[in-house]
């Protein structure tokens, strides 16, 4: 057990494997700015898109029972690769089972948003799907894509070097420009109208995307979608709702290197900037 202050308050929990999940946590706050939230980023074992399932599943079990001790009643994954790796298993576990002290708390994750927001907007069909090695090879989003809507043709790709290098701040140079441009050029071959950006990353390099793909390519920000969706979720389970407390408190734990997460915080989200707190899962 880490040392670390309690948090009382029944609050929104935010968990990514590292600083993705603030730019999801920024659009969350900024359409949802009333609640309180605490952000917990396991920078100690980032990254999770190299790791297998069952070390997701581990390390996001782990990250769960920590927010549900703080006091979360509702935890969004902020990371791809957990939602579409350990998310169906650690809701049967926590949710599911009689015996979980939390089955009365909520579990939610950002993959299903963007393939039911894509699949609804692509006119073409053709979407394009950009993330970790793990999220893109676990085939989780074309699974959601089928069930929304079927007869589409979805391209995938893997690029597991924007996530380093965007954690480096190495994004603006022109060399990941170049690397982001090779990622995409498979993507673009296949004419895709729409664009998943399957990390929570990504969003930070926004511009760049938008910048390669072109006009017609509508690029997709998980963030928005999932904070769109997050309203209307609270808004459909009042039993859920009511209990969140309203203090417009935003805190942030890291298991590792608390200083430099703190940089990140302002870098990624734009947020407002408290202490942050290094905590053992």
């Amino acid at each position: 057990m880490g040392v670390f202050l309690c948090y009382a308050r029944p609050m929104i929990g935010i968990f990514d494997s590292g600083y993705g999940g603030l730019t999801v946590m920024k659009e969350v706050v900024a359409r949802l700015p009333d609640y309180d939230y605490l952000y917990l980023g396991d920078n100690a074992r980032t990254p999770y898109g190299n790791r297998s399932s069952e070390t997701v599943t581990q390390f996001a079990d782990e990250a769960v029972r920590f927010l549900f001790e703080q006091g979360a009643q509702l935890i969004l994954f902020a990371c791809f690769t957990a939602s579409a790796l350990a998310l169906p298993t650690l809701q049967k576990r926590f949710l599911l089972d009689p015996a979980s002290p939390y089955k009365d708390r909520k579990i939610l994750g950002v993959l299903r948003p963007l393939a039911e927001y894509a699949a609804q907007n692509s006119g073409s069909g053709r979407i394009g799907v950009v993330g970790t090695r793990g999220t893109v090879n676990s085939g989780a989003f074309e699974r959601e894509l089928n069930e929304k809507k079927s007869g589409l043709t979805i391209t995938r790709k893997a690029c597991p070097l924007l996530v380093p290098l965007i954690e480096e701040q190495w994004h603006t140079k022109p060399e990941a420009r170049m690397i982001l441009k090779k990622y995409l050029r498979t993507v673009k071959e296949h004419n895709v109208d729409s664009l998943i950006l399957g990390c929570t990353h990504y969003p930070v390099m926004m511009e760049d995307f938008h910048r390669i793909m072109g006009s017609k390519t509508q690029v997709i920000n998980s963030g928005a979608v999932v904070a769109e969706r997050l309203e209307d979720y609270l808004a459909r389970h009042p039993e859920i709702e009511s209990r969140l407390s309203r203090g417009k408190k935003q805190r942030f734990m890291t298991t590792d290197c608390p200083q430099r997460f703190g940089e990140f915080v302002k870098v990624f989200g734009g947020l407002e900037q408290g202490s942050v707190e290094q905590v053992q899962l």
